[in-house]
């Protein structure tokens, strides 16, 4: 027996193509009957245009974003801690994730961090925490609450019973030209850090060129429509513009920022990573009820590298053995004498992928050791011919694609005073519910 759908597809893009507001009636449908297959690609494909040229209001998005949530399950976390998650919008050598997570969990919240892997010029976390021999990203619902419980953090894969109509639609909007519509990128991360069922979140929304936000002005209308989806749906929820006009850290890659972490996680590493780190800590101790609790000295002190190895050997690898190393070196020298004014994200991004770090498709393999290390950062005197930044990769013919994508990426000026002002935190503005 055939069953009555109650609304028709065409319908409803009509009514978004027109510029009318959907009801929460036909987003819970169109959502439902796609995921069920009932509205196929091109009318789902069709549908996402219309919201990419008209957008969405509030109750629009939070309405889809529910529906997202409702096309899977909710992981049901029973923990006996507070639990708080981090979500970041992507960047280059953004490993944040890496150190905050078994940092926040050494200062007494419990770290529930579903991630993923990086496309184009993004890292993914995954990739990076699979350079490590042995570890191993897919865990059940169970061993995600109990890891929570002993260690108090887990870095691993969303199981594939949440949001599942997200991951159709993200697919989608990768091959139709809407990845940039805020409701969408909105409700796609929301639904699946509401689905995970954490107590609190925290949003690290990148600006600038290696960003997907290239612009504060846009940047800040995602983070405020993230915080307004949280807060709809009960999610205490907080968002935290970053720059990201230079790569974070010295490392960009796979095995290399897992070094610059660990790195960080013992006390040391880069100024930037560390105060990025420590800032959006405070903000997730903060939602857990641990705003009481200075996570600095924490770090300083090395005692979250202790949570850091229990958590790395709870997912089978070993947190002691020697990380990837690769088989090319290939060094790129200053152009000229004076200050290092600019270091792009975006292209530095752009060679580590074409070094092997990341991948063009979701299915395309990734090299652990490929990536670059910046030798130098905006604001620091160096001189021609100085080594400059070092390009990774176990395959030398990638060698030359990087170099192109590296075109026009550094610029060296005579004086200080040519370099705009550099923020002395990554941190540029905080937005609360």
């Amino acid at each position: 027996m055939t069953v009555r759908e109650p609304f028709a597809a065409v319908d409803v893009i009509r009514a978004k193509r027109d510029g009318g507001t959907l009801t929460s009636e036909q987003i819970d449908w169109v959502i439902d009957a796609y995921t069920r297959g009932v509205v196929s690609e091109e009318q789902m494909a069709a549908l996402a245009m219309a919201v990419f040229l008209r957008g969405m209001d509030t109750a629009e998005t939070a309405r889809w974003t529910g529906a997202m949530i409702d096309s899977g399950e909710r992981l049901a976390l029973h923990v006996s801690r507070p639990t708080v998650d981090k979500h970041s919008t992507g960047g280059v050598g953004d490993k944040i994730t890496l150190p905050l997570a078994p940092l926040v969990a050494t200062c007494g919240a419990a770290v529930p961090q579903l991630s993923g892997r990086g496309l184009g010029h993004t890292g993914g976390t995954l990739d990076k925490l699979e350079s490590i021999p042995g570890w191993r990203a897919q865990l059940s619902a169970v061993e995600i609450g109990r890891q929570l419980d002993e260690v108090g953090a887990v870095v691993c894969a969303a199981t594939d019973t949440l949001a599942p109509a997200d991951r159709k639609l993200y697919a989608l909007r990768d091959v139709t030209g809407t990845v940039e519509s805020v409701p969408l990128i909105a409700s796609s991360i929301m639904s699946k850090k509401i689905a995970e069922g954490a107590g609190g979140l925290v949003l690290d929304v990148k600006v600038g060129s290696g960003a997907f936000m290239t612009s504060i002005e846009r940047a800040r209308v995602l983070a405020r429509t993230l915080v307004d989806i949280g807060t709809a749906h009960g999610l205490p929820t907080r968002a935290v513009l970053t720059d990201m006009s230079t790569p974070l850290g010295a490392a960009v890659g796979n095995a290399i920022e897992v070094a610059e972490a660990v790195d960080v996680l013992r006390g040391e590493g880069p100024e930037d990573v560390v105060s990025l780190t420590v800032a959006l800590a405070r903000e997730m101790l903060a939602l857990a009820g641990h705003g009481d609790v200075d996570p600095a000295p924490v770090l300083a002190s090395g005692k979250a590298y202790e949570t850091w190895c229990r958590m790395i050997s709870a997912q089978g690898g070993d947190p002691e053995a020697p990380l990837p190393t690769p088989a090319h070196v290939h060094v790129v020298e200053a152009p000229d004498t004076g200050v290092l004014t600019t270091l792009d994200a975006y292209a530095v991004g752009v060679a580590a992928w074409r070094l092997g770090a990341g991948r063009a498709r979701r299915e395309d393999p990734v090299q652990a050791a490929a990536g670059v290390r910046c030798l130098a950062k905006p604001g620091e005197h160096v001189e021609a011919g100085q080594p400059l930044l070092e390009l990774h990769t176990d395959t030398p013919d990638a060698v030359p694609a990087a170099l192109a994508a590296l075109e026009g990426a550094v610029e060296v000026s005579e004086s200080a005073a040519e370099r705009p002002p550099w923020p002395a935190t990554p941190v540029l503005e905080t937005i609360r519910s």
